[in-house]
């Protein structure tokens, strides 16, 4: 099957600059493609994961992806979809951030052999001359067709710093870059890069004459439109010391019955017959499903070592109420706990509240339970009573546990 095909039955496509010619192109010749990720955390995120799976899709039918890293970009930040300016990162800052993003991206694509292409854009951007470059390339850009993209539309009313405005020709000229250093000839992006991804078409096909093309991909939303990657406690993301593991199988093992085939479908290699089948399942059996989709998102992500450990803590958990040891953990001192711990202490301790004044609202709502038994009071203490074998468990609302030891 020519990939593009399997990139559609899959969901991933949503808008094309030339789908007849691009599918063409992936199928009677290997395609050197990029996508470009800009160095704003220092861990990649689901929304990072979906992209990465698209690369890993083309890579594997023979096409060779580079992952653009926006050491330069970064410096100016993206507008689209924020309603105010993006916070300024120091030149430190944006390189740490590329080098997490490396190690990460090698989970998922093969760099051997130069079967893929890491580059960062900080390597052209950083040292262009401005007034050569208003001459060479801002002469192709219409001020007036800039201001109906999209990702300047709906920052007018705000304000669009004359910094961001520069960020779609910027993106362009990467394109430019990678078409002259490695035959680029087509990228990729979330669809709310469109306006960027087309700008870079066109400017490859005014300035060398040749064509090019872009692809976009959906964004991870769940059933109900919403963006999926966010928690109570922020984004998911792909580091495991930022996001454990066990959160990340239990975040795919929990989510909506509507939207496991379109999870199974963009995260996972599974064949489309099986994950047909598997989203077919009804009522309990739809349990199966997501534990299948928990399973091989967490192995690609983490390693099979890791999905394991997830997928027998979860069993373990819901099986038997053990103690396992997989799940989020905190050690405190036998000393804290000597004249009795607040509940709305150890709910701070634990991150499981920001403050305590939001614990408070999750004791008096009837969503904090200690080893299964639920808080009623405010005023409850932890002692040492609670704890069996030096470990207690609690539980915030009916999917989040975590696990407290006496150190």
């Amino acid at each position: 099957m020519n990939v593009f095909d399997t990139l559609k039955e899959r969901g991933f496509i949503k808008q094309t600059t030339h789908e007849d010619e691009i599918r063409d192109l992936l199928g009677k010749e290997s395609v050197t493609f990029y996508i470009g990720f800009d160095a704003t955390a220092d861990s990649l995120h689901v929304g990072h994961f979906l992209q990465l799976m698209a690369m890993a899709h083309l890579q594997r039918a023979g096409h060779r992806p580079i992952a653009l890293l926006g050491g330069g970009t970064t410096m100016v930040g993206d507008p689209t979809g924020k309603t105010d300016m993006r916070k300024m990162l120091t030149v430190e800052d944006i390189q740490h951030n590329a080098e997490c993003f490396k190690g990460q991206m090698k989970r998922f694509l093969d760099f051997s052999d130069d079967k893929a292409i890491m580059e960062n854009n900080a390597n052209w951007l950083m040292n262009l001359e401005y007034i050569p470059f208003l001459r060479e390339v801002g002469r192709h850009f219409s001020v007036n067709r800039m201001l109906t993209a999209e990702c300047f539309k709906s920052r007018m009313e705000k304000g669009l710093s004359f910094l961001e405005f520069n960020y779609m020709i910027m993106q362009a000229y990467d394109f430019v870059e990678l078409h002259k250093r490695y035959g680029c000839k087509l990228q990729l992006g979330g669809d709310d890069q469109w306006s960027n991804i087309i700008a870079g078409a066109d400017l490859i096909r005014r300035v060398e004459g040749d064509s090019a093309y872009g692809m976009t991909f959906t964004l991870l939303t769940n059933s109900e439109g919403k963006k999926m990657g966010k928690t109570e406690s922020g984004a998911v993301w792909l580091d495991a010391e930022k996001f454990s593991p066990y959160e990340f199988y239990q975040y795919w093992r929990n989510v909506a019955d509507a939207d496991v085939k379109n999870c199974l479908s963009l995260l996972t290699f599974i064949e489309m017959d099986e994950v047909e089948r598997l989203a077919s399942l009804e009522g309990s059996e739809i349990n199966k499903a997501k534990e299948v989709l928990a399973y091989e998102v967490t192995k690609i992500v983490h390693g099979e070592e890791e999905a394991k450990k997830a997928q027998e803590a979860a069993k373990a958990l819901f099986g038997k109420g053990a103690m396992a040891g997989s799940i989020p953990c905190t050690e405190i001192a036998k000393a804290d706990i000597a004249d009795g711990m607040d509940i709305l202490t150890l709910l701070t301790t634990t991150s499981l509240a920001a403050s305590r004044s939001e614990a408070r609202r999750l004791v008096q709502q009837g969503g904090v339970s200690i080893n299964d038994e639920k808080i009623k009071e405010i005023e409850f203490k932890i002692t040492e009573d609670n704890f069996e074998d030096d470990s207690l468990m609690i539980r915030k609302g009916k999917k989040v546990y975590h696990q407290v030891k006496i150190g």
